[in-house]
């Protein structure tokens, strides 16, 4: 069944256009995600095919038996109600067949996973976290044909996030969602469709796939020489994907990605993109102490020393304690037992949820400017980076750049206002769900800006793949109020607390089916095998070619609908020969060593 359709849609916002004559839609059980940068219209499309705003040209059709709910960045409710009435009032009982008790258990289960325990609590009481939970609840238990999602994943703890995301994967509705969670992209959705200088681009499959396919068809003129950083860039995406992936995987296949990544290093230095030292301000001996600080019930006997290019990330279920932290060891609120030191030559950058301090009637590089003209290093060639350069390199282009502030969309604002905090060159950086409502390109600009950060670290996520990239210590609160530190980033952690004790079985390895590490002895690739090896490498590059160019053909405005169903076909086709192709390859690459 068609859900919808979209035909030639276009929309501007203060003389921007933000798409033109754009055309797709969507079919019963499929689940899209809309990516693309801050600013580019992904609210604005969904709020369109939602019915809420018009366009300003096209059409969009919706099947008149398709039920639509659709959930905005920052939900309200019109009435004065409790948590569990307002998602028990959203059950359809046309479509559905739920007795009182059974609707109410569901509806405080879902509240209750997603982190709301009190669902007598009145909405307008609670906060606009709390209310966005109590609005994704509702949205669920509406159980609609599709269901329109814009940020879900914004003030979810790591534990509502990854049940949302189970939930959503194993669901038969329509989903058509904006998120910049990674991993959450990544799991939920079928196909992704990308809106990049006003076009729309869709590809089919998960959003790794998605990276695949992008990397080809930018990458065309040279597809040999690009195989092998596809091969590169999908392996090291393949070890950040988390624990469970790396526990099935051997170690020579690990050493085979290191020399790969010193070879491709000595070859290309594309991969830094944003090549500028930071926090180069001098950072003394002592930085900040807490010694054995309190401020029951959420925080109890807690002590941090900080050390030089400490890079931490703080974890804990919403109401743990994580950003009152932040806030006390920022000097900004006081514990009720212990204390807090902070050091002379100490200059803390702390990003907070709530925005402040922007003005709005001025342009984007007059905010930066009302901070530094430019910003010292210190040290290199490019010692002195100017505003307009760290404006650049965290996407504001030239033209943005003196577009006024109140025209901004909602996640330019929170790059604008993490913009300010890096111009003031702090050699201490707190960050409070620093990822919430930005893209996907300003997320990897980030993520590139703090590997080279030469100070102290902290940093308060839900974003687990953001996690894993930036830091190399967890702090998990736990109950009591106790903070405990794992060592390694989130993956690592969850590796730790999933771990089991390992029984010995007793039994005495066979000789010849062991190794002396214990391991499966691997058998040497065969001659056929290794002509195999070869003859697989350049059959990939061939598929990712074809499948550049089907990509070409999709985007071009060519041909008619049946058309683009065909050409649809063919990609899948082909991205399914890829697949077979790449794992059996790896399979051989294993056993090459």
């Amino acid at each position: 069944m068609t859900l919808f359709t979209v035909t030639d849609l276009s929309k501007s916002y203060y003389e921007k256009s933000l798409f033109e004559k754009i055309s797709f839609g969507m079919q019963d059980g499929e689940r899209v995600g809309v990516i693309g940068r801050n600013g580019a219209g992904k609210t604005s499309l969904l709020r369109i095919i939602a019915g809420i705003d018009p366009p300003d040209e096209g059409d969009v059709a919706i099947n008149r038996e398709v039920r639509i709910e659709y959930l905005p960045q920052l939900p309200t409710f019109d009435v004065d109600d409790t948590a569990l009435h307002a998602v028990m009032s959203a059950y359809d009982e046309t479509h559905g067949h739920l007795e009182e008790w059974e609707l109410e258990t569901r509806a405080r289960q879902t509240l209750g996973r997603l982190g709301i325990h009190d669902p007598s609590s009145n909405v307008h009481i609670l906060s606009g976290g709390q209310r966005k939970r109590v609005a994704i609840s509702r949205a669920l238990m509406s159980e609609p044909d599709l269901l329109i999602l814009d940020e879900p994943t914004n003030h979810l703890d790591a534990a509502s996030v990854q049940w949302l995301q189970d939930d959503l994967q194993s669901t038969t509705r329509g989903l058509l969602l904006v998120t910049h969670d990674r991993y959450f992209l990544d799991a939920v959705c079928t196909r992704i469709i990308e809106i990049d200088q006003t076009r729309l681009f869709s590809y089919d499959g998960s959003y790794e796939r998605y990276l695949e396919r992008k990397e080809s068809m930018v990458a065309l003129a040279d597809a040999t020489a690009d195989h092998q950083r596809n091969k590169l860039r999908t392996e090291l995406a393949w070890l950040q994907k988390g624990a469970k992936a790396r526990r099935s995987k051997q170690q020579s296949r690990i050493d085979w990605i290191d020399k790969m990544q010193k070879e491709q290093t000595t070859a290309s230095t594309e991969f830094r993109d944003i090549d500028i030292e930071v926090g180069g301000r001098f950072l003394g001996g002592k930085i900040i102490d807490a010694i054995d600080v309190s401020l029951p019930p959420i925080i109890n006997d807690f002590t941090y020393r900080a050390a030089p290019k400490d890079r931490i990330g703080i974890i804990g279920a919403n109401g743990a304690g994580k950003t009152t932290l932040l806030s006390m060891l920022a000097g900004k609120k006081p514990p009720t037992h212990g204390h807090v030191t902070i050091g002379d030559t100490v200059s803390i950058g702390f990003f907070q949820q709530e925005l402040r301090d922007l003005l709005e009637n001025e342009t984007v590089i007059a905010n930066v400017r009302e901070v530094a003209e430019y910003i010292d290093v210190g040290i290199g060639r490019e010692r002195f980076i100017t505003a307009k350069e760290l404006c650049d390199r965290f996407g504001f282009s030239s033209k943005q750049q003196h577009a006024y502030v109140h025209t901004l969309s909602g996640g330019e604002r929170r790059r604008l206002g993490l913009l300010l905090i890096l111009m003031s060159n702090p050699n201490v950086l707190f960050l409070d769900e620093p990822t919430n409502d930005f893209d996907l390109v300003t997320l990897s600009a980030l993520e590139e800006y703090l590997t080279y950060f030469k100070g102290v670290l902290l940093i308060v996520s839900h974003d687990r793949a953001f996690l894993d990239k930036t830091v190399d210590t967890i702090w998990a609160f736990e109950d009591g109020g106790r903070i405990k530190e794992y060592p390694g980033n989130y993956s690592a952690y969850l590796e730790k607390i999933e771990a089991k004790p390992k029984k010995n079985s007793g039994k005495t390895p066979q000789p010849g089916s062991e190794g002396a590490n214990g391991g499966k002895v691997v058998k040497k690739l065969s001659y056929k095998e290794q002509r195999e090896f070869s003859d697989l490498e350049r059959k990939i590059a061939e598929l990712e070619k074809q499948s550049a160019d089907q990509v070409v053909l999709q985007s071009s405005g060519a041909g008619s609908y049946a058309d683009h169903q065909l050409w649809a076909e063919q990609q899948k086709s082909i991205a399914i020969d890829i697949e077979k192709a790449t794992s059996r390859w790896m399979e051989l690459a294993e056993r090459k060593q």
